[in-house]
C-alpha cells in the first residue's frame, strides 16, 4: 500500500486510513490513525481482540494495564498493582495489548498525532471504525449511548467515555 493510499474515513474526531483489511489478511487489520488534539478514545477492554499501537508522529498518553481500581473516568490517573502508570508515547513507541487488558489512548497536546494501529482478528475493527465514524461524523458532542451500544456489538467493554474537543 503506497503512502497516502487506502480507504479514508474522516470526521472531526479523527481520521482513519484502512491499509490492510480482512480482504487482504486473515491475521490482522491495519490502519493509520490520525489523532487530533483533545481526542480520548476512553478506556476499554476486549475479550477476543489483540491490538498493537505504534506511534509515528506526535505524542499520545497510553494505558495498557489492569488498574488497581477501574474508576468510571480519568483513566490517565490509573495505577496498576505493581505501580505502573500511564505513559507518554512518542514516535517509535510500540504498545501491545493482549485480550482482557484495559487500554486507552488520548492526545493531550496541541498538535495532531499519528499512529499505526493493528487489530486481530479482522474484520471487526474495520466495521467498528465505519460505524463509529458515522456516529461522530457531524462533529457535535459524542452520543455516548450510541457509542456504548456500538462497542458492545464489537467486543468492546467501555470503561470510560470517548471524548474529543
Amino acid at each position: 500500500m503506497p503512502p497516502g493510499q487506502g480507504r479514508i474515513i474522516e470526521t472531526p474526531a479523527h481520521r482513519v486510513t484502512f491499509k490492510v483489511t480482512g480482504t487482504h489478511s486473515r491475521v490482522a487489520s491495519t490502519f493509520e490513525v490520525e489523532v487530533p488534539p483533545g481526542f480520548d478514545v476512553g478506556a476499554h477492554v476486549h475479550t477476543r481482540s489483540e491490538e498493537l499501537f505504534y506511534v509515528l508522529e506526535g505524542e499520545l498518553d497510553v494505558l495498557a494495564f489492569e488498574p488497581r481500581v477501574r474508576t468510571p473516568d480519568h483513566w490517565q490517573k490509573w495505577e496498576s498493582h505493581s505501580g505502573r502508570r500511564v505513559v507518554r508515547a512518542t514516535p517509535g513507541t510500540a504498545i501491545v495489548v493482549p485480550p482482557g487488558c484495559p487500554h486507552a489512548f488520548a492526545n493531550p497536546t496541541d498538535a495532531p498525532a499519528k499512529m499505526l494501529f493493528q487489530a486481530s482478528p479482522p474484520p471487526d475493527h474495520e466495521r467498528y471504525f465505519e460505524e463509529l465514524l458515522d456516529i461522530l461524523r457531524d462533529g457535535g458532542p459524542p452520543d455516548h449511548e450510541a457509542i456504548e451500544a456500538l462497542r458492545k456489538r464489537y467486543d468492546i467493554e467501555q470503561l470510560t467515555p470517548l471524548k474529543y474537543r
